[in-house]
């Protein structure tokens, strides 16, 4: 499922919500930019969402099966971050 997921792309929601964009893949997570971090303590740190989420890749966007609130709970935030 992850092959089709590229850089850049959007990962929406399974109610068409944004929650992020990809950076890249690395292992089973996506990790997804900065910019969509989130503010606070959040913000200018990656964040990452397992690929186990995803339900589908359709056109330039990464469709998750948990709608956006939820899928923002499962994220993880890098811990290695300097």
């Amino acid at each position: 499922m992850t092959t089709g997921i590229k850089e850049h792309m959007e990962v929406i929601g399974a109610d068409g919500v944004h929650v992020g964009t990809v950076d890249r893949v690395e292992g089973g997570r996506i990790k997804l930019t900065k910019k969509d971090s989130g503010e606070g303590a959040h913000k200018g740190h990656h964040h990452y969402i397992s690929t186990a989420l995803v339900a589908e890749v359709e056109g330039d966007k990464v469709r998750l099966s948990a709608n956006s609130d939820v899928a923002v709970m499962f994220e993880e935030e890098a811990s290695d971050e300097r």
